[in-house]
C-alpha cells in the first residue's frame, strides 16, 4: 500500500495488505434491519434462548460467586478450566468423539477458534477447500486472512467426494498449496443438509491421502430433529481432524465460550496463539458453563430446544408448501436451515430491499459464495421467530417473490415468465443418514 490516505480515511496507506479482505458479512448488515419489531427476521441464526430457563443460569451464576468468586473474577489459563474441559469431554462423547482434556482449547466462540486456527495455517495465496455454500463469516475469516477459497460442491448428502478429488488434482497441477478442508458435515449452514457416514469415511480418506487436514465445525450435531445423525467425522480420525464446538446453540450464544479439539502438537500452537490475542477466555463465563453442566438436566434441555426447532422447522416447510409450492429447497433433518432455489431469472440479493419493504429478511445466497455464486438461492432460518410469525414471514416472501416474477414477465420481450419450479440441486434427505 503507498502512504497516503484519502479524504474518508487519513490512515488508509497505513494498514496492512490483509485488511483488503476484511469486509461486513451480508449476515451482520442485516441485523440493523432485521431486528425491527415490524420485521419478520427470517435471516439470523440466533438460537431462541428464551427456551432455556433463566432460573437454571441465576442459579449457577450465584453458586459460582458465592463458592468461588475471586477465582472466577480473575485471570485464567489460555486453555481453559480444566474441570470446564471435562464436561466438554461428556458433550462430545454424545457424538462418539473420544479425546484427552489435554487437548482441548477453550475459546472465547467457535467462531475465534475459527480465527486462530486460521491464522496459524493460512499464508496470503494458500487455499482452504470449503462446502459451496459455505458458512458465511467463515469466508470472512479466511479472505482476512487472504486465503484462496475454493468451493467444493454439494448435493443433498453433503459434500461430494469426486468433486473433492477433482478439485485437489486440478489445484495441485496448478501449483497451489493446498492447507484444510473447511466443513459443517451436520445440519450444514446454510444448506441444511448432512454428510453421510459413507461419505465422511471417502473424504477422510481422500484427504488422508492428500495430506489435507480436515477442520469440522459442529454447531448443530445435537439438535436433531428425526433420528440422530451420523457420528462426527473426528470420531475415527484424530490426527487429520481438527474439531471445532460451541455451547452457543446448545446453551446460549452470550456466554461466548467455544472449543477446540486438535492434535497434540497443534494443540501447543493454539494455546499460545489464544493467549497472545485474549491471554484468557472468560474465567466467569467458563465457571457458570461448568457449574450449569454440573448440576442441571442439560441434556434434557437440550431435548427441549430439538422440541422448539423442530416445530419452527416443520412451519417454515409447511408454511413454503402452501405459499410458494413451485419452488424447491432442502428438508433438514437438524439445526437452523433451510436453503431455497429460486428460478434462474431471479436475484436474491437485488430482491432484498423489495422483501424488507415488505417487512420480511432473508439471508441472499450470494453470502455464502466467495466466488459470487448463489445468486438464485437464500437461507432461511427457523430457529427464532414463532411458527405463526415464520408463517407469515414466508407469505410476505411469497408476495416479494411473485411480485419480481411478474415485474420481469411484464417487461420481457417473449411471453409471461410463469413461477416454474427450477431443476433442484439438491433432493430430500435419506431416512438413514448413517
Amino acid at each position: 500500500m503507498t502512504n497516503q490516505g484519502n479524504n474518508l480515511d487519513k490512515w488508509y496507506g497505513h494498514y496492512a495488505d490483509r485488511t483488503g479482505g476484511l469486509a461486513a458479512s451480508e449476515v451482520r448488515a442485516l441485523f440493523a434491519v432485521a431486528s425491527r419489531p415490524e420485521v419478520v427476521s427470517l435471516a439470523g441464526g440466533m438460537p431462541y434462548v428464551s427456551a432455556l430457563p433463566q432460573d437454571l443460569v441465576t442459579s449457577a451464576m450465584e453458586r459460582v460467586m458465592r463458592d468461588n468468586g475471586p477465582v472466577a473474577l480473575q485471570y485464567g489459563s489460555g486453555q481453559g478450566m480444566p474441570a470446564l474441559r471435562e464436561h466438554i469431554l461428556e458433550v462430545m462423547a454424545l457424538e462418539g468423539i473420544r479425546g484427552s482434556v489435554d487437548d482441548i482449547v477453550v475459546t472465547t466462540g467457535s467462531q475465534h477458534a475459527l480465527e486462530l486456527v486460521t491464522k496459524l495455517f493460512i499464508n496470503p495465496g494458500d487455499v482452504v477447500l470449503a462446502e459451496g455454500p459455505s458458512y458465511v463469516t467463515a469466508m470472512v475469516v479466511f479472505k482476512s486472512f487472504q486465503a484462496d477459497i475454493q468451493h467444493v460442491p454439494m448435493d443433498d448428502y453433503g459434500l461430494i467426494p469426486e468433486a473433492l478429488r477433482e478439485h485437489i488434482a486440478r489445484l495441485r497441477a496448478d501449483g497451489k498449496t493446498l492447507k484444510f478442508l473447511y466443513t459443517v458435515p451436520t445440519f450444514s449452514n446454510p444448506a441444511g443438509v448432512t454428510l453421510t457416514w459413507e461419505r465422511r469415511l471417502e473424504i477422510l480418506e481422500i484427504c488422508r491421502a492428500n495430506n489435507i487436514l480436515v477442520l469440522e465445525d459442529n454447531p448443530y450435531g445435537l439438535l436433531y430433529f428425526d433420528g440422530q445423525p451420523p457420528h462426527a467425522m473426528r470420531s475415527v480420525e484424530e490426527e487429520g481432524v481438527i474439531y471445532l464446538g460451541t455451547f452457543s446453540k446448545t446453551l446460549a450464544p452470550g456466554f461466548r465460550v467455544g472449543w477446540v479439539l486438535a492434535p497434540h502438537a497443534i494443540r501447543e500452537k493454539l494455546i499460545l496463539a489464544n493467549e497472545a490475542a485474549v491471554l484468557s477466555p472468560s474465567s466467569f463465563t467458563q465457571h457458570v458453563i461448568a457449574e450449569y453442566l454440573s448440576t442441571a438436566d442439560w441434556k434434557a434441555q437440550i431435548d427441549t430446544f430439538r422440541g422448539v426447532y423442530r416445530e419452527r422447522r416443520d412451519a417454515m416447510l409447511t408454511a413454503l408448501d402452501d405459499y410458494l409450492p413451485d419452488l424447491s429447497w432442502t428438508h433438514p433433518t437438524g439445526g437452523f436451515y433451510v436453503w431455497v432455489t429460486l428460478p434462474d431469472n431471479l436475484d436474491s440479493k437485488s430482491m432484498l430491499p423489495r422483501a424488507v419493504k415488505e417487512l420480511v429478511a432473508y439471508t441472499p445466497g450470494t453470502a455464502f459464495y466467495a466466488d459470487g455464486g448463489g445468486r438464485n438461492k437464500m437461507r432461511l432460518a427457523f430457529c427464532y421467530p414463532t411458527p405463526d410469525f415464520i408463517r407469515e414471514g414466508i407469505r410476505r416472501l411469497s408476495t416479494v417473490i411473485n411480485g419480481e416474477l411478474e415485474l420481469l414477465s411484464t417487461f420481457s420481450q417473449t411471453a409471461p415468465l410463469p413461477v416454474v419450479r427450477p431443476e433442484p440441486t439438491m433432493i430430500n434427505p435419506p431416512a438413514n443418514l448413517g
